[in-house]
């Protein structure tokens, strides 16, 4: 491969996931050699240490395995608390951390089927990357 291939291979960074946010799309990185899969997306295969990996665009609906509600938050999120933050298990069996909203906490429920919810960014704060959320599916 080139300098010229390699400039033009698309970029498996946290950056680049979250431009596919913007777009309301759930992207992970797949190795094309052994097929693992990373979310959030990673340049090296840390099963094979291949190189070669391609975009895969997730399907947005996952089962709730876990979470927790949040009392105590970081400044930029203090005046949300309390909140519920939880891991979503995808489709495809990646899981996803993140914040959950419009059901009321006492009616969350490890199992339950929730949905990936997309939003542009709401803050002037660095880094003005979009949001995403889980929420009742439709």
């Amino acid at each position: 491969m080139g300098k010229e291939d390699e400039c033009e291979a698309p970029q498996f960074t946290i950056e680049q996931f979250y431009r596919f946010l913007s777009e309301k799309k759930l992207m992970a990185a797949r190795c094309i050699k052994c097929g693992t899969k990373y979310l959030p997306p990673r340049p090296i295969c840390s099963n094979c240490y291949s190189r070669s990996l391609d975009w895969i665009q997730l399907e947005t609906r996952g089962k709730l395995i876990t979470y927790t509600i949040i009392h105590v938050a970081p400044p930029r999120l203090q005046s949300l608390v309390p909140y519920a933050y939880g891991i979503l298990e995808l489709e495809d069996g990646l899981r996803l951390p993140g914040m959950i909203r419009g059901i009321p906490d006492n009616e969350i429920r490890i199992g339950m089927e929730l949905e990936v919810t997309f939003e542009s960014a709401a803050s002037e704060d660095w880094p003005k990357w979009p949001m995403y959320y889980f929420k009742p599916p439709r």
